[in-house]
């Protein structure tokens, strides 16, 4: 599974937010781009330690539920944590500067080192690079890039 970490992969991901625009038109789903932004943000910061989301139980075992989240595509239209939903609109071009600043900040620490759990289980530094992949590959294709 990619990573984060990895210099091609981290380069493509910082490639596609820059092709953003603030008029992006989503190909489903009901964030706008800056929404879109804000949300990928929100694990970003969680995973530097930045955030901490409120305590809730988990619909599964957590390491079950882990594995699912890292393995199992993410279809269209998937359950968002309560706490990422977007309600309000941001400014594009500050959301995109913090997303691009995160994972300057994320990729400069050890992977191997030791990492703030997420709010429904532990995660290594490969499991959150793999997360941050994931997730922001399945935001940009939600809006064509």
């Amino acid at each position: 599974m990619a990573m984060l970490h990895d210099p091609v992969t981290l380069q493509s991901i910082k490639q596609r937010l820059l092709a953003l625009r603030p008029d992006t038109p989503r190909r489903w789903g009901s964030m706008t781009v800056d929404q879109m932004l804000w949300h990928v943000n929100v694990p970003l910061r969680e995973s530097l330690g930045e955030y901490v989301a409120p305590p809730s139980k988990p619909p599964l075992p957590r390491a079950l539920l882990r594995w699912l989240v890292l393995n199992v595509p993410w279809p269209r239209g998937a359950r968002t944590r309560p706490d990422m939903v977007a309600l309000e609109h941001h400014d594009f071009e500050t959301e995109r500067a913090r997303c691009l600043a995160l994972i300057d900040r994320f990729v400069a620490a050890d992977a191997d080192a030791s990492w703030p759990a997420s709010r429904n289980f532990s995660m290594t530094g490969a499991q959150w690079s793999q997360l941050h992949v994931k997730h922001l590959d399945h935001h940009l294709k939600q809006f064509g890039i």
